[in-house]
């Protein structure tokens, strides 16, 4: 045998004894290895100090539910008496919402305007109530009596806003404010003007009142009383 290998033999062995002392001897008493997912237990119970808890997930915080009065607040000022009937009409009728009834006022101005100027008793008779339809239906059974006809053209509202609420009972009353531009002439038989100028868009403001019985399944809103403003 060389001395090259007996010198690698030597230096294997020394090799092998300094890994020995650095892992140590098995004894048979060692600790397993440490598992953090693994519940040891000692004498049937279970051990809290070995027990890791997982870090919960933490559930984003709820939305703040928004106030059922929160659109009401944007068309009338919390205080006011307007908001307050606003606010019991609302409790009376969860289903009523501020800013839709509006925009169906605003809608229905339109139409009652548009058929008040055409004749359109039929459509007036599903909009207005008895009382408010027996004005509209008069004004228009003198206009034919004089054999005169309407000529009217609908620009756009300018501003709608609820100037007044109030609940009686079961009904609810809602006052608009309306500011709207209009071009609208009464034509004679002949064709001359005898009222209004066809050529001309005119602002015109109108105090509307609309009710609705809470309980009622029918929907639909009914303009109960009209005034008008002077420019």
């Amino acid at each position: 045998m060389g001395f090259g290998t007996i010198f690698f033999i030597v230096v294997t062995v020394i090799v092998l004894y300094q890994l020995w002392t650095v892992l140590g001897r098995r004894t048979g008493n060692e600790r397993p290895p440490y598992d953090p997912y693994t519940r040891n237990e000692q004498n049937g119970a279970a051990n809290p100090g070995n027990v890791v808890t997982l870090p919960s997930r933490r559930m984003p915080d709820a939305e703040p539910v928004a106030s059922s009065y929160e659109a009401i607040d944007k068309l009338a000022e919390p205080g006011t008496t307007t908001n307050t009937e606003l606010r019991r009409i609302k409790d009376a009728d969860p289903s009523f919402d501020a800013p839709t009834f509006v925009d169906g006022a605003k809608v229905a101005y339109e139409m009652i305007v548009t058929a008040f100027a055409d004749g359109d008793r039929k459509l007036l008779r599903n909009l207005l109530s008895p009382e408010v339809y027996q004005g509209f239906d008069t004004a228009i059974t003198d206009r034919e009596k004089r054999g005169e006809r309407m000529q009217s053209s609908f620009v756009g509202i300018d501003d709608a806003r609820v100037v007044s609420a109030e609940l009686k009972g079961t009904e609810a009353y809602v006052t608009l404010r309306i500011v709207s531009q209009l071009i609208s002439a009464v034509l004679k038989p002949d064709g001359t003007v005898a009222d209004g100028d066809p050529e001309t868009v005119v602002e015109v403001r109108d105090v509307w009142t609309f009710a609705r019985d809470t309980r009622s399944r029918d929907p639909n809103w009914k303009l109960v009383e009209t005034e008008s403003e002077e420019s």
